[in-house]
């Protein structure tokens, strides 16, 4: 009963209609309870509303937050920028086999000619010989290298692959996640993360 009451009170914070599409812009950026992000790609981010929430619930402490207000009946708070869970998430040791996993692994570029267009994936041993669809026997491959190597293995096909497919951890896909900054970094956020980008002066 009291987190129900707890999250009504999260709940009943407002802001003004035209303000609302401005707080969409104010996700917080979620760290795990040793400080370090849940995630570097994607971001781990949650919507303001989830994150005011977690506050409520005490699941989280505010780091940092924006120079923005939300209100309710009872309280004016500041919309948080930065939160920490209160309890360290352990991740799984292996990321799940999927297309974004695959292309994060192979940094979003074609495993033949390094091209990051039109990426697909690419059985190394064709099914038709046996080749199953695992993390050691696909790589990433844009179409034109997919189509020039068909049926072949790289071998037959005169292809050499950059990288032998591999069954990679969930750590070092988020090491090779830093090689890929977003577009926009709060201020807030910037001494929680670590991008491989060159610092300014």
């Amino acid at each position: 009963m009291f987190k129900a009451e707890l999250i009504d009170r999260a709940n009943a914070f407002r802001t003004p209609e035209r303000g609302l599409r401005a707080l969409e812009s104010c996700p917080a950026l979620v760290l795990n309870a040793d400080y370090t992000p849940l995630s570097y790609y994607p971001l781990s981010l949650w919507p303001w509303q989830t994150a005011i929430k977690a506050v409520f619930l005490e699941r989280v402490d505010i780091v940092a937050s924006y120079d923005r207000h939300v209100h309710s009946p009872s309280l004016d708070m500041k919309i948080p920028s930065v939160i920490a869970l209160r309890q360290f998430v352990r991740p799984s040791e292996f990321p799940a086999f999927t297309r974004f996993n695959l292309f994060l692994r192979d940094r979003f570029a074609c495993q033949y000619c390094g091209s990051s267009r039109h990426l697909t994936f690419d059985h190394v041993v064709p099914r038709r010989l046996g080749g199953r669809t695992t993390w050691e026997n696909i790589s990433t491959a844009c179409a034109p290298c997919n189509m020039k190597k068909g049926g072949r293995t790289p071998a037959q096909a005169g292809m050499a692959l950059r990288l032998r497919p591999h069954r990679p951890t969930n750590w070092q896909l988020q090491q090779h996640g830093r090689s890929f900054p977003p577009g926009h970094l709060h201020d807030t956020w910037r001494d929680w993360l670590y991008w491989d980008v060159e610092l300014e002066e």
